[in-house]
């Protein structure tokens, strides 16, 4: 009972800082409340029928006259529907924590031993920080660099594991201004306990404020541009090259035929594979010669490739100039 009011009162003090954090913890409670509840029923019937019942009382025990399995259906029934009900209730949550909003504003974040690397879409980055606008849905799109992370903000009641080789997404939205913990909750490595970060809710204007200031070098589809010259793409996509290789410009979000008369949508999950692992979904006509980036690109350079091939859109890109012969 001690450690259930100690709970209650831990509860009290963790803020709610997002849209989320309220309808999580009413239904950990509600659960709490219900479970110990029928615990104390349970335990109060043993101790009552162990003490009239005992050995040597004199309590009466004529023979029952009712169907026992009536009981018994009744029981189960009711805390089956109880507990689907709950179940229900969490899988909502769950459901609306795993979707995030369609206009929600993307942040990347990139998890390394043992630091978390942050990159806002107008190129500013930032190291074991986090500044986010309140109001408004946040994106986190991740990846990992070398082991599996969990970012966990407590106050935000978000916690999604990042695994390597995969982006993973997760969303809030923050409620009110502040400083919150960042932790790491996944165990990776020696100097796990030092993974630790802050995340810091802003108004929308300091935030907007804070975005502007500062030095960056462009946003990340800008930086994206000078990789893809820098590490050779150019010279086989770009409009002056010799090699029969596919063109870029308008490639996001639209459909691709594929070797074998499959379409797939260019997505960034296509772009990602498309990079790493380029014999997994030849695009129809072209031979398979792309050698693999796998190892080779950064997460962080990455994530500003796809964000620059994004960009493309249904626009033709300026031209990109090709790497200099040797």
């Amino acid at each position: 009972m001690n450690a259930f009011f100690a709970f209650g009162g831990m509860m009290e003090r963790l803020p709610q800082g997002s849209t989320i954090a309220p309808r999580v913890d009413t239904a950990f409670i509600g659960l709490l409340i219900l479970s110990g509840l029928l615990i104390a029923l349970l335990l109060g019937l043993n101790l009552v029928f162990l003490i009239r019942y005992r050995r040597g009382s004199p309590a009466p025990r004529p023979p029952l006259t009712f169907a026992t399995w009536k009981l018994e259906a009744g029981w189960i029934t009711a805390t089956t529907v109880v507990f689907l009900g709950i179940f229900v209730w969490g899988a909502r949550i769950y459901l609306d924590m795993e979707r995030p909003p369609p206009d929600a504003y993307t942040i990347d974040v990139v998890a390394r031993q043992w630091m978390w690397d942050i990159r806002h879409p107008n190129g500013r980055r930032e190291f074991d920080t986090l500044h986010v606008p309140i109001g408004r849905p946040i994106r986190l799109r991740m990846t990992s660099e070398d082991v599996i992370h969990s970012l966990f903000i407590p106050a935000f009641r978000v916690k999604q594991d990042i695994v390597p080789g995969r982006t993973i997404s997760t969303w809030f939205q923050a409620t009110q201004t502040g400083h919150f913990h960042l932790f790491c909750s996944q165990y990776c490595g020696t100097q796990h306990a030092a993974m630790i970060a802050e995340v810091i809710a802003q108004t929308p204007e300091d935030y907007a404020t804070w975005l502007e200031a500062g030095n960056h070098d462009g946003s990340l589809g800008d930086r994206g541009r000078q990789l893809f010259v820098h590490y050779g793409c150019s010279g086989c996509h770009s409009s002056e090259s010799n090699v029969h290789a596919p063109s870029l410009a308008g490639l996001y979000n639209h459909r691709v035929p594929l070797d074998g008369g499959q379409f797939v949508r260019a997505d960034e999950a296509y772009l990602r594979d498309s990079i790493l692992e380029p014999g997994k979904q030849v695009a129809a006509g072209y031979t398979p010669i792309m050698p693999s980036f796998k190892g080779v690109i950064p997460e962080g350079d990455l994530i500003e490739l796809i964000a620059y091939l994004k960009s493309l859109g249904d626009q033709t890109p300026a031209p990109v100039p090709a790497p200099a012969r040797p």
